[in-house]
């Protein structure tokens, strides 16, 4: 009788399992046919969805999301965030429902302009410092400085490089990206996944947070109403000043593809002036979608000052 109740048990539960399975095949029998060339498409397209019905099932209606936002079959582009973005098909047929999913890589339409400069001044700098974040507040340079042991928080008169104030991180950390916003600086610490927070003027630590999806901390800069935080990654985070939750993303990208190695970042009308970690240039980044519409070419800046290691 027990071998009975365990047979019949097994039958079951393979009955069970196999009918699983057979839901788990009908997504085959659709698929989202996009206009997107190898999975690219330029901003300044329109986007082109289609539904392949493999078994020609009598379908209901369709609906389509980008990035989770509601778009019709042809969608204009031009206001969208670059990047790689998942293209959602719920299909409604014979009383059931499917949801299908691919993804689209929105590229920039123009390649970046190439910018030059001119030096306007000169200051001098402590080459013992490994500086990863920096910013002007009020007539003062603040900087956040590098390597595990030697991180640092400093205050520095940046006409003579004389100290105002300089506070040390614990050995574990690793200083990274700064920004300074309404008397309160944050501070970035590389892979330990915490940034801190402190008095622009005492340097007393008030909070301190944690990152969320964001996988490192690089770089810091600021507007009006975001904190904006590179991981090291094409990404950039859009932060809330109060809270410190990463709210939303833009990734950067231009023409051809993405960017990756977003550093130490300045807000500067209305856009965001990047270096990449290990390169001469600094991408100019549009905020609104992460389209690099600008590149300086800064590598002859490296004859003009010491040659050092660290």
């Amino acid at each position: 009788m027990k071998t009975f109740k365990h047979l019949t048990i097994i039958f079951l539960s393979t009955i069970i399992i196999a009918c699983g399975s057979n839901n788990g095949l009908k997504k085959n029998d659709f698929s989202v046919i996009t206009n997107a060339k190898k999975g690219n498409i330029s901003v300044n397209e329109t986007l082109k969805l289609s539904l392949e019905n493999k078994k020609s099932h009598k379908i209901d209606s369709v609906s389509y999301t980008l990035d989770g936002k509601q778009i019709d079959n042809n969608f204009d582009l031009s206001n969208f965030k670059l990047g790689k973005q998942t293209v959602e098909a719920t299909v409604y047929f014979n009383g059931e429902k499917q949801t299908i999913t691919t993804s689209v890589t929105i590229l920039n339409n123009e390649s970046p302009k190439i910018f030059t400069y001119n030096i306007l001044n000169e200051y001098p700098h402590d080459i013992t410092s490994y500086t990863q974040g920096l910013e002007f507040y009020k007539d003062t340079l603040y900087e956040s400085t590098g390597q595990h042991k030697e991180s640092k928080l400093r205050k520095v008169d940046y006409k003579t490089g004389k100290v105002f104030k300089n506070i040390n991180l614990a050995d574990e950390f690793f200083g990274e990206g700064l920004t300074v916003l309404n008397d309160k600086v944050y501070q970035l610490t590389w892979q330990k996944g915490t940034g801190f927070v402190y008095d622009a003027n005492t340097f007393e630590k008030l909070n301190s947070f944690k990152y969320a999806n964001s996988k490192e901390g690089w770089g810091l800069t600021h507007n009006d109403k975001s904190i904006y935080k590179s991981d090291g990654t094409e990404k950039i985070w859009l932060l809330n000043p109060e809270t410190l939750v990463e709210e939303e993303y833009i990734q950067v990208f231009t023409n051809k593809g993405k960017i990756i190695g977003i550093n130490e970042m300045e807000w500067i009308d209305g856009k965001i002036f990047a270096n990449r970690y290990q390169k001469d240039g600094v991408a100019i980044i549009n905020p609104k979608n992460g389209a690099v519409i600008g590149v300086i070419d800064f590598s002859p800046l490296k004859k003009l000052v010491t040659q050092h290691d660290g």
